[in-house]
């Protein structure tokens, strides 16, 4: 049974405070997503939480999902991690089969990756995105300018050009996303950072989630994406 609490959402106090309503008392929960979100977070709508029973904690409830146009999305963008980490190990990426060391947080020099895996023949490193901002069935990434995001497409070109597989993989965490684009309007940097590591051989996948509040976890079947502006 799951432990998430209903709740609606009044406002959003800065990228991490969010402020709900449950069963008619005003409450503060940390969002686990610096994205804008503004499509999704909007006063009135329905938000499910995860309470804590941390006393170190700043809020006793995190934000993890979110209704809209009749369907759960996870805004809970570290969990998109651990999801794609889970699927590999599952079996259900098949670009990403028979390797069998796969870790998490990789050092790699003064970065850390988000997944590295090797088999006998070749090292992998891999960057998880999240992506929550869908349009009309169009996914899109990023919802907010990403620095970070670019350099992290920056260093898998460096790995790429050192003779390894580089990945970026996109999880769109949105039941209604059917393909992917890169957000050529919000960020522009990141857009052409995307197709630049497109072209040095860094490879994209793209793959959803299947959201309930038992259980999140990867759909075994590749998206498509598009990356012309």
């Amino acid at each position: 049974m799951s432990n998430y609490i209903k709740a609606i959402f009044k406002s959003r106090h800065n990228r991490f405070i969010a402020e709900v309503e449950i069963d008619g008392n005003l409450e503060i929960a940390h969002v686990p997503n610096t994205g804008r979100c503004k499509e999704l977070l909007i006063e009135g709508t329905t938000v499910y939480l995860l309470p804590s029973d941390n006393p170190k904690r700043k809020t006793k409830y995190s934000l993890h999902f979110v209704e809209n146009n009749g369907v759960l999305v996870s805004i809970y963008s570290q969990q998109a991690n651990e999801i794609v980490y889970n699927g590999i190990l599952n079996g259900k990426v098949k670009e990403l089969l028979n390797y069998p060391i796969v870790e998490r947080e990789k050092k790699v020099g003064n970065s850390r990756i988000d997944l590295y895996l090797s088999n006998k023949n070749e090292d992998c490193y891999l960057e998880v995105k999240g992506v929550t901002l869908v349009s009309n069935n169009l996914a899109i990434f990023p919802d907010a300018p990403t620095e970070r995001g670019r350099k992290h497409l920056e260093k898998l070109i460096e790995l790429k050009k050192e003779g390894h597989r580089a990945i970026v993989f996109f999880l769109i965490q949105h039941p209604n996303g059917k393909k992917f684009k890169p957000n050529w309007k919000t960020d522009p940097d990141f857009s052409k950072a995307l197709s630049k590591a497109s072209s040095h051989g860094v490879e994209i996948l793209v793959y959803k989630s299947k959201n309930t509040l038992d259980k999140v976890e990867i759909i075994e079947k590749s998206l498509e994406f598009d990356l012309k502006k």
